[in-house]
């Protein structure tokens, strides 16, 4: 069982920076691969970042590339994602996940674990 909470959400303009966190409970955080989703009103969920076990591989949605990095501390039980040049369209709910499998990252279904999500407006 592993318990995901999120914070580091808020306002911020165009252009600004974010740093999400998320913090699990359990000792078994090593053993799952992480990952951040987002969905904005009347929007379906979508994929954002995610980070292997040991943080050695991380993939990105095109949409944050080469804006948002994703990183983890195994030592902390947290994950982080650290948003730059934010623009108006980053504007959704966060939520982080943990899955224990290593296929399908980008696929909510393939996640055995959320959070209750954390808030992010970018204003123009």
């Amino acid at each position: 069982q592993v318990q995901l909470v999120e914070s580091g959400g808020g306002l911020v303009q165009a252009g600004g920076s974010l740093r999400l966190s998320c913090a699990a409970s359990g000792r078994t955080f090593r053993n799952y691969n992480m990952g951040w989703f987002r969905q904005a009103p009347g929007k379906e969920r979508e994929f954002v970042a995610t980070i292997s076990q040991n943080g050695g591989r991380t993939y990105y949605a095109d949409s944050v590339k080469g804006r948002f990095t994703i990183s983890r501390d195994n030592a902390k039980n947290t994950v982080y994602l650290q948003m730059n040049s934010l623009k108006p369209e980053d504007t959704a709910v966060y939520y982080c996940g943990a899955r224990m499998g290593g296929s399908y990252y980008y696929s909510g279904a393939a996640y055995d674990y959320w959070g209750q999500g954390t808030q992010v407006t970018v204003s123009s």
